[in-house]
């Protein structure tokens, strides 16, 4: 299974820690959002927006309830199927973490 993480996934080295193996990662574009930080980075949708993140490729079930408990789903996040395109332009099916509305309400508000 893929995910494109934007923000403290994007580090190797904690994924290491969390996963106990160095996991493959490519670049990768989400569009029709931008990243917005309050005390955590988090998703909003925003028409013609892009995020840059990465792609995790062959992450197994378990990986991926281990990267949940981590994003401390479904308290602050979600988990959802998007289409995210790799550098090479091409589309691909991955998961995203979304922000569940108590992250939401932590969050101040976007600037103007």
């Amino acid at each position: 299974m893929r995910l494109f993480v934007y923000g403290s996934l994007m580090e190797p080295e904690l994924r290491r820690r969390l996963l106990g193996r160095q996991v493959s990662a490519e670049p990768g574009y989400l569009h029709g959002f931008e990243r917005r930080h309050g005390r955590y980075f988090y998703l909003a949708r925003k028409a013609g927006g892009v995020v840059a993140g990465q792609i995790l490729s062959a992450l197994s079930a378990q990986e991926l309830e281990t990267l949940d408990r981590y994003e401390e789903v479904p308290r602050l996040y979600t988990r959802r199927r998007v289409s995210v395109l790799r550098s090479d332009r091409r589309p691909c099916r991955a998961w995203v973490y979304l922000p569940a509305p108590r992250l939401l309400l932590k969050a101040p508000a976007a600037p103007r």
